[in-house]
């Protein structure tokens, strides 16, 4: 186990890297509140002489931006959610219920991650179109509802948690579901938490299923509608940095909210069974 003493010597190597993977949206956001005199200057300058936020506006104001944002939080909220329950239920049972075919089942899970996601596109969207769901929002959230990585990561958690606490609940006279809900949730934040992180990403970044199942401009997501918006934009480049920035904001402030949490799930889940 590394020293304390060790530290500095670390961070004079992740301070840099950090620097050089923060320089990206640091420029982006700098070139979001210049001018297009200033933007557009020679020689570049890497500051705004004058700050405006002329190029937010335009983006509101001028577009169906709003519109996307209110899609992709609507979208992210109820996948997220979703998750939090469903592969909850679903990891608990795989870890403390014992079943016919448990273990086929939870190897049946394990293989639907190395499915690429284009093999099952065609077939969802006929299922879907037979739905009457295709061009809907309800299109974008059922594939995401529940996922095998979430289901395997709360499967984990329940496997490094010990039973004895479970166990005396039961002696007590609660129900298999009174000690999830009372017992074992409040144990659940780490894992909850990432399981919450790795959806909002799925969700707010997914693009290629959006573009399939989506034709109406109106239910376009923020990813599908900033390549439209760049398409007839692309000359306005503070505008384009300033929609890169509003899609790309919210994801690094919910990482920096979630990212110790995170860790922690991960040193505490690890692999077992």
């Amino acid at each position: 186990m590394p020293s304390r003493r060790s530290s500095p010597l670390w961070h004079l190597v992740l301070a840099p890297l950090a620097i050089v993977m923060v320089f990206p949206f640091a420029q982006m956001l700098l070139a979001s509140l210049m001018t297009r005199a200033e933007i557009t200057a020679y020689p570049p300058t890497l500051l705004p002489l004058h700050i405006s936020f002329g190029s937010y506006d335009t983006v509101f104001l001028h577009s169906e931006f709003p519109r996307w944002l209110l899609n992709s939080a609507i979208v992210t909220v109820v996948v997220v959610i979703s998750q939090l329950v469903l592969c909850t239920l679903a990891g608990y049972a795989f870890a403390r219920m014992r079943f016919a075919g448990a273990g086929v089942a939870q190897l049946l899970l394990l293989l639907t991650v190395f499915i690429p996601p284009q093999l099952l596109m065609i077939p969802i969207y006929r299922f879907y179109t037979r739905l009457g769901l295709v061009d809907t929002l309800p299109s974008l959230m059922l594939p995401w509802l529940a996922t095998a990585v979430g289901i395997f990561l709360m499967r984990q958690f329940f496997l490094r948690l010990p039973r004895e606490i479970e166990e005396a609940a039961l002696v007590d006279g609660c129900t298999q579901l009174g000690v999830l809900v009372r017992v074992v949730a409040p144990l659940m934040r780490p894992a909850l938490a990432t399981v919450a992180l790795l959806a909002t990403l799925d969700a707010w970044n997914d693009f290629l299923w959006p573009l399939v199942s989506i034709s109406s401009e109106s239910r376009y997501t923020l990813q599908l509608g900033l390549t439209t918006y760049q398409g007839v934009h692309h000359t306005e480049w503070a505008a384009l940095m300033a929609a890169n920035v509003l899609v790309t904001g919210p994801l690094l402030v919910v990482f920096l909210l979630g990212q110790r949490h995170f860790v922690d799930s991960m040193t505490f889940t690890g692999v077992k069974g």
